[in-house]
């Protein structure tokens, strides 16, 4: 099944820990139908010092369902669902609430 998300897209966690949280999608990972959002579901990572180093806790961002996020209609700035239309032999995405055709 093909992801309706992609790359860029503006989102809105509707479940979670970071529930209302917005972000932009910076990798789509279909094979596991999750998304990875940039400043969204971030976890502390302890790793050890190495060679002299001393150890740190490094936060980085971990990828979240994409079930449990859902698509930001550019036109009236609240979470939409994504539907496809066909428009001139060609199928596009387009915003349920609105109706406006998707990039």
């Amino acid at each position: 099944m093909k992801m309706k998300l992609k790359k860029g897209d503006q989102v809105q966690v509707v479940s979670g820990k970071d529930k209302g949280k917005t972000g932009q999608i910076v990798e789509v990972l279909a094979s596991m139908n999750q998304v990875l959002i940039d400043g969204v579901g971030t976890v502390k990572r302890h790793t050890k010092g190495v060679g002299g180093q001393s150890g740190r806790i490094i936060e980085r961002s971990r990828p979240i369902n994409a079930s449990n996020v859902m698509f930001i209609d550019p036109s009236t700035k609240k979470p939409t669902r994504i539907g496809r239309s066909v428009v001139d032999g060609k199928t596009v995405r387009i915003a349920k609430k609105s109706g406006t055709t998707l990039k």
